[in-house]
């Protein structure tokens, strides 16, 4: 793996000279930085290998933001070409996602099926055509070679360089293969790879929006594989050349992807392009500052959707993690974050997922919702519990939900909450006296809610519920009655 070094040091240790520091910095400006006046493109380019996580919802984000705050495009990229890991309905289920999260996007795919932009198709399984072509323009310009190194020679070079506390990288056997050789491999068609030819002195500099000036050695840089075995690109390949033919501006996306910039940044050389603006968000931490996995918790948007969280409040605090627009406010609308929304306040450090905060934030923008419309989002999850809902209708359904609206984290929390509505209450007599006994209140003349203690467990069987007029509203006078007399029944051991 390319190490990175600092910018303004040109190395790992000892300072460099003042004119080879300017000489990094100013390469660094020039290497990324487009044009001002070019219309800001940026995209968003999710591989369909399973769930959206919640850090590419977070990207997806920053960029459509971007996009909307500077007046330009937001484009949605699906890169497929690792076949060995797709999962059927992966692209449908994000599609729907970022629809769900009002995350709408200018140019893309769309879930019928179509595409909408002028720079497609937008699926990179269907430009393998485009990849080989660039690829042969790189092998014509000494820039890429072929490589026909066995797996099995590829595996015991990895072993022998980590034996030898090496950094494990391709060695070059077939950087300078003779053109015969090559065209007889071709001929016979052994398998093969295409690889970049890395230049293996000097750095590879570049600014990034958000970490500042970077700088890579080039002898630690891998000669990268641009076109598998298979015939498909790998993702360096059709990344910079869909970047580049689809005129994109500013490529934010996470900070994994750092160490793969300066591969990116060799090949537009290579190519003879003008790279992007580049900006690499902090990672997304567990609370102990691990890295955030499904291994600690749901790591998947869909799973916090199908949970009870609200799409504008997911989106609310993901857009927080890292970012903050330097005021107290912290509840956000879409269009706030367009407004308030600044790349270049975004912070180095990785961003904690705190639970309990979204539980927080989630309740805020139930506790804002109108009844009705909080009524519609809660029906699923009531239809799932079996309940009655015909039978209690929807004057009653509406009174329900109101009554708990106050105290709902998430839409889940709802048919548990409001069970006793819908099915008589499971009584335990030993909630039904308050820790002080009966002839004890009537002696210091309590004041109601000790007293009214009983009936509020009468009603619902639970020590924690609304009040008990509210539920008795509720529930209507009769089904209070009967639910007051077998609790006094209970009591009084009949």
């Amino acid at each position: 793996m390319a190490k990175a070094v600092n910018a303004e040091s040109g190395g790992p240790k000892g300072q460099a000279s003042l004119s080879l520091r300017k000489k990094f910095i100013c390469r660094a400006h020039q290497i990324c930085y487009m044009p001002k006046n070019k219309k800001v493109r940026v995209r968003f380019a999710p591989s369909p290998t399973g769930f959206l996580h919640v850090g590419s919802l977070r990207t997806a984000l920053y960029n459509f933001l971007f996009a909307r705050q500077k007046g330009g495009d937001f484009i949605l990229r699906i890169e497929d070409t690792d076949r060995t890991r797709l999962v059927d309905g992966a692209t449908e289920c994000l599609l729907k996602i970022l629809t769900t999260a009002g995350l709408d996007w200018d140019e893309g795919p769309m879930s019928n099926g179509k595409e909408k932009g002028k720079f497609g198709p937008y699926i990179q399984s269907e430009r393998t055509k485009i990849y080989k072509k660039y690829a042969e323009k790189l092998i014509e310009k000494g820039q890429a070679y072929h490589c026909f190194c066995s797996a099995e020679r590829l595996e015991k070079l990895r072993e022998t360089q980590q034996a030898n506390k090496l950094p494990t990288m391709y060695d070059g056997l077939c950087r300078s293969l003779d053109k015969s050789v090559i065209a007889k491999s071709l001929k016979e068609n052994q398998p093969h790879v295409i690889r970049l030819t890395v230049p293996k002195e000097g750095n590879t500099n570049f600014n990034d929006v958000v970490r500042g000036a970077v700088a890579f050695e080039n002898k630690l840089i891998d000669d990268q594989v641009l076109v598998k075995s298979d015939g498909f690109p790998t993702y360096h390949l059709a990344n910079v050349v869909d970047d580049h033919l689809m005129e994109i501006t500013d490529v934010i996306r996470g900070e994994e992807w750092l160490s793969s910039t300066p591969k990116h940044i060799l090949l537009y050389q290579a190519f003879g392009w003008t790279p992007p603006r580049f900006a690499h968000i902090p990672l997304l931490l567990n609370p102990d500052k691990s890295k955030l996995s499904k291994r600690q918790g749901d790591v998947a948007a869909e799973d916090y959707l199908k949970k009870g969280y609200l799409p504008e409040a997911l989106i609310n605090f993901v857009a927080l993690l890292g970012w903050n627009p330097g005021t107290e406010q912290e509840i956000f609308s879409l269009p706030e974050l367009i407004k308030y929304f600044d790349i270049t306040k975004v912070q180095k450090a990785g961003a904690v997922f705190n639970v309990e905060k979204l539980n927080w934030m989630n309740g805020e923008y139930i506790k804002k919702m109108a009844v009705d419309e909080l009524v519609k989002k809660c029906l699923p999850y009531l239809k799932d519990a079996n309940y009655d809902l015909d039978k209690i209708g929807k004057e009653k359904l509406e009174k329900i939900v109101r009554l708990e609206q106050e105290r709902m984290k998430k839409l889940t929390d709802l048919p548990l909450a409001v069970e006793f509505f819908f099915k008589e209450p499971q009584y335990d007599a030993k909630i039904l006296v308050w820790k002080k006994s009966l002839e004890l209140i009537e002696k210091e003349n309590l004041a109601n809610g000790p007293t009214l203690w009983p009936m509020r467990v009468a009603l619902s069987g639970r020590e924690a519920s609304p009040g008990p007029f509210a539920i008795a509203g509720i529930l209507g006078k009769g089904e209070t009655i009967k639910r007051l007399k077998i609790a006094l029944n209970l009591l009084c051991g009949k």
